[in-house]
């Protein structure tokens, strides 16, 4: 089939290289967000599924959205068969999504119903589901509800962050939308409606979000920390000042007030609402990122200092 891939981070690189690699398929362009202003130079750059596409000589477009109609008319002389998408970042009216015969096929990082929306990874972590996934879909109007072509399974691991859970799926998603492509060109995959039953939504994770209160129980802070690492990243506060956190490891130490600190020589401990938890890797303001006992070394923690 002809496809125009759509996608933007590192997460979809994997899922373009497939079907590019596939003998079946031929990539004829690429639709990414347009390039961004990035390092201390604040220059532009391409986005990691348009430096791949520039790499093998496909067309690459930038639309600012994806309705416009230079960017509509563009599609239509490519004549797509089909256009997969992983982790575009935008939205697709209803005139772009009629353009190609089979629509744009969806590579989604959870088992839907499940976690629809922005950060279903995320999502899936914070809640402390054992079982996630990526499923494929064609899109309709309403958010990530279209009909299912398939699904992978993938265990969530009791460390596992986002970012480490996410590459996983994105591999095997790939593997994944290939197959749909795949089964869609042959005839041989039908889509099957969603269940109305288990619906949960996964928004956008803010910064604000990322905050971690040592007021709740351990469970509740380690799995909130691996959530949002490595992005947006946890933080609290430490005398006032921003203090990032990586993720940390459950005890069974008591006796902690919640945020609470307690020094020891090969660990640094943090009340929680339940039992303490060991800090891993931490970055104080204007500090770079270490080992939170070299941290402790190097600051003077007073008897009942806290994060909070």
């Amino acid at each position: 089939m002809r496809l125009v891939f759509a996608g933007t981070p590192e997460a979809a690189v994997p899922s373009l290289r497939a079907l590019i690699d596939s003998p079946r398929h031929e990539v004829v362009a690429v639709v990414t967000r347009p390039d961004a202003p990035a390092g201390r130079g604040r220059k532009l750059l391409r986005s990691p599924v348009g430096a791949l596409a520039d790499e093998h000589g496909i067309e690459v477009l930038t639309p600012e959205k994806a309705g416009a109609p230079e960017f509509l008319d563009r599609l239509r002389e490519l004549a797509p068969d089909a256009c997969p998408v992983v982790a575009y970042g935008a939205l697709l009216p209803q005139r772009t999504l009629d353009i190609p015969p089979h629509g744009w096929v969806n590579l989604h990082f959870s088992l839907l119903p499940a976690w629809r929306g922005a950060a279903p990874v995320q999502a899936a972590i914070r809640a402390g589901d054992e079982i996630t996934g990526a499923s494929t879909f064609r899109i309709v109007k309403e958010l990530d509800a279209g009909p299912v072509y398939g699904v992978v399974t993938e265990p969530i691991a009791p460390t596992d962050t986002a970012g480490a859970l996410l590459a996983r799926l994105a591999d095997s998603g790939a593997r994944l939308l290939l197959s749909t492509m795949d089964g869609i060109e042959d005839g041989s995959l039908r889509a099957v409606p969603q269940p109305e039953d288990g619906v949960t939504y996964a928004p956008k994770v803010t910064v604000d979000d990322a905050r971690v209160s040592f007021a709740d129980p351990a469970v509740a802070v380690d799995r909130l920390i691996r959530a949002v690492t490595p992005d947006p990243g946890a933080w609290t506060l430490f005398r006032g000042e921003r203090f990032k956190l990586g993720p940390v490891e459950l005890t069974d130490e008591t006796g902690l007030a919640p945020g609470e600190l307690r020094v020891e020589r090969k660990r640094v401990l943090a009340g929680t609402a339940t039992q303490a938890v060991r800090l891993g890797e931490v970055q104080a303001q204007g500090k770079k990122r270490m080992a939170a006992t070299d941290w402790a070394r190097g600051t003077r923690i007073e008897q009942g200092e806290r994060l909070s």
